[in-house]
């Protein structure tokens, strides 16, 4: 089945990234990662921008307000809703500058994971971590190419996680007590429709996966059968998310990365598409 999308806003993003629905937020926020940047979409549809960094890899909610912010190498708290309210970091999680944050999520106890990868993208230079109480980053999975999307099942009890490089993604096991375990393949992205990067899961425990230099977002079953696609005008497909005021409306982040302008104008612009399911809240962080 195929399922036509839109655009939603102008090409804002050099590299539009990690969209994320808070109805206490007053709507969407999303990353132009690499300008490090947060944007938030207003309901009149003017677009706001905050730099956080030189890079911006990831935001969610606060389960006590405010929001978390991952840039190239910390994470950055604030107390408070508004997208310019004052932030302080929790410290440099590592020195080693060839290494970034890139992507995560939290799981249904609050935990937040960020990923991590190589700017040049080498294979196995990755890793994905979950942060203690006080910020402190724990290894989850070692030796991974380009952390990317992690959401979780609509019961909690499993995750769904891809490394881009792997052209996979995996499926693991979670415990509030063990937290992830057993990683194991879900769906295989043949090369030739691109590469998995962020993902989201539906209420109905649809998986829906963007395709970096794909041009669409695919949707697979609990099993894993390709059920839907949305087709984008963009190669370079990101991440997406849920949103909108009862959690019907697909939201799409692109790239204009490399991009041929004459051949994709909305290459950076954030698509959205009415898939005839719905999502569920983020799940937000106990930091």
């Amino acid at each position: 089945m195929a399922i036509a999308a839109y655009t939603v806003t102008g090409p804002h993003a050099e590299h539009g990234e990690g969209p994320v629905w808070c109805a206490r937020w007053g709507g969407l926020r999303w990353m132009d990662m690499l300008a490090g940047d947060v944007l938030a979409l207003d309901p009149d549809g003017t677009v706001r921008r905050r730099r956080v960094g030189v890079l911006a890899a990831l935001i969610r909610p606060r389960v006590t307000g405010g929001f978390v912010v991952a840039t190239e190498r910390e994470l950055l708290l604030s107390d408070h809703d508004d997208l310019d309210a004052p932030l302080r970091s929790l410290g440099e999680a590592w020195r080693d500058e060839s290494i970034r944050m890139n992507e995560g999520g939290c799981d249904p106890d609050g935990r937040l994971y960020v990923g991590s990868m190589a700017y040049d993208q080498s294979p196995d230079k990755g890793t994905l971590y979950v942060a203690a109480p006080d910020g402190t980053l724990d290894v989850v999975l070692p030796a991974v190419g380009v952390s990317n999307g992690l959401d979780f099942s609509p019961g909690g009890e499993l995750a769904y996680y891809a490394d881009t490089v792997t052209g996979r993604v995996d499926v693991l096991d979670y415990d509030r007590e063990r937290g992830l375990t057993g990683r194991r393949p879900f769906v295989r992205v043949d090369p030739d429709q691109g590469a998995p990067d962020g993902l989201t899961v539906d209420a109905e425990g649809g998986v829906w996966v963007a395709l970096w230099e794909g041009s669409a977002v695919h949707r697979y079953t609990p099993e894993g059968k390709l059920d839907a696609i949305v087709p984008v005008p963009v190669r370079k497909v990101t991440a997406v998310a849920f949103g909108g005021d009862d959690l019907d409306r697909l939201f799409i982040t692109t790239s204009a990365i490399g991009a041929d302008r004459t051949r994709e104008p909305d290459a950076g612009a954030v698509f959205a598409a009415d898939p005839g399911v719905h999502g569920r809240p983020v799940l937000p962080t106990t930091l």
